[in-house]
């Protein structure tokens, strides 16, 4: 994971000197601000990827000597379908347009959005599919 800590550091040090350039020449407090969150942003994932790799044994890609077949095996169980996010982001469409037309209908796409996540998160406890 050092190569991941390192690009995220790069991305902040890029992101400092943008920023500097960006504040002295623009005089825009939103940008520079903006540049400056990012800066923040970028070394806290790098500080934290480079802090926890440290503690985790190496992988296959940070060894230099690895092979490809050092990489193989199983890597987790990922769905093959399933019609729930789909459900979960039009829940959330109207969630979201209820606060602009009213609160009746944010109060359906709440519920609507608690409803589809508790489908999404127990799709395989039930059914043909239950493990």
């Amino acid at each position: 994971m050092r190569v991941e800590g390192w690009l995220f550091l790069g991305c902040a040090i890029f992101f400092g000197v943008a920023d500097i350039f960006y504040w002295n020449l623009a005089h825009d407090p939103t940008g520079g601000t903006a540049l400056a969150l990012a800066v923040g942003l970028s070394f806290l994932v790098g500080f934290y990827v480079l802090f926890t790799g440290r503690r985790l044994p190496k992988r296959p890609e940070d060894d230099v000597e690895g092979e490809i077949e050092q990489g193989t095996g199983e890597l987790g169980f990922f769905s093959p379908h399933s019609w729930w996010p789909l459900f979960v982001g039009l829940s959330a469409a109207v969630a979201t347009l209820g606060v602009a037309m009213g609160w009746w209908l944010f109060l359906i796409g709440i519920l609507a959005v608690l409803f589809s996540v508790i489908g999404f998160v127990f799709e395989y406890y039930r059914g043909h599919y239950a493990h």
